[in-house]
C-alpha cells in the first residue's frame, strides 16, 4: 500500500482511545509490569509516547518543512520518560497524551501537506536522509508497534499460568 495521509490519520487519531480502552480502570498488575530489565511496561509505554509528541514527530515535521539550511534532527532519548516522576496516575498521563496528541494532530493539518512537501527530507542523526512521507509512515507503524507492545507485555503477565495452551499462544514466544 503507498502512503496516504488520510490513511495515517486514521490510526494517529485513533491510537489515544485505543489505549484508554486498553489501560482505564485496570489494576497496576497489568500496567507497571513489563518483560524485564530496558523494557516497557504498559505506563512506560505512555511515558515514551507522551515524550515522542513532545520532542520527535512534529518537531522533526517542521524542521524538514523549514527553510532552515541545516535540517539536522536533534537526536532522541528513548528513555527520557523515565527520568520523570513515575508516579503520575495512568488516566493523568493517558489525557496528557491525548491532548498532546490532538494538538500534533490539528498542527499537522494546519501544515496543507502535498506530494512536493512528503518528498522534503532532513537528516536523522542515526539514519541520515528522511523524507517527510517516511517520517510519517513510522510516526504510524511506531503507534501501532507501542500498541502491540502493550498487548504482548499484558499478555505475558500471564505466562505461566497457561500451562500447555503456551503452544498456541504465539504472543507469549515472541
Amino acid at each position: 500500500m503507498e502512503f496516504e495521509l488520510k490513511k495515517s490519520l486514521e490510526i494517529l487519531e485513533r491510537t489515544p482511545d485505543v489505549l484508554d480502552t486498553l489501560l482505564i480502570g485496570i489494576s497496576d498488575y497489568w500496567i507497571k509490569n513489563n518483560e524485564g530489565e530496558q523494557t516497557f511496561s504498559p505506563y512506560g509505554v505512555v511515558g515514551h509516547l507522551i515524550h515522542n509528541e513532545l520532542a520527535d514527530w512534529m518537531p522533526r515535521i517542521k524542521i524538514i518543512l523549514s527553510n532552515k539550511e541545516d535540517k539536522t534532527f536533534e537526536p532522541f532519548d528513548r528513555f527520557a520518560h523515565l527520568k520523570k516522576d513515575q508516579g503520575i496516575p495512568i488516566e493523568d498521563l493517558l489525557t496528557h497524551f491525548k491532548g498532546l496528541r490532538n494538538q500534533s494532530l490539528s498542527e499537522l493539518s494546519n501544515l496543507k501537506l502535498n506530494k512536493s512537501t512528503l518528498i522534503k527530507t532532513g537528516i536523522h542523526p542515526d539514519l541520515g536522509e528522511v523524507n517527510l512521507k517516511q517520517l510519517l509512515s513510522a510516526w504510524v507503524v511506531h503507534d501501532l508497534g507501542h500498541i502491540g507492545q502493550i498487548v504482548r507485555v499484558m499478555a505475558k503477565q500471564y505466562k505461566s499460568e497457561v500451562g500447555p495452551w503456551i503452544e498456541y499462544l504465539r504472543v507469549l514466544n515472541r
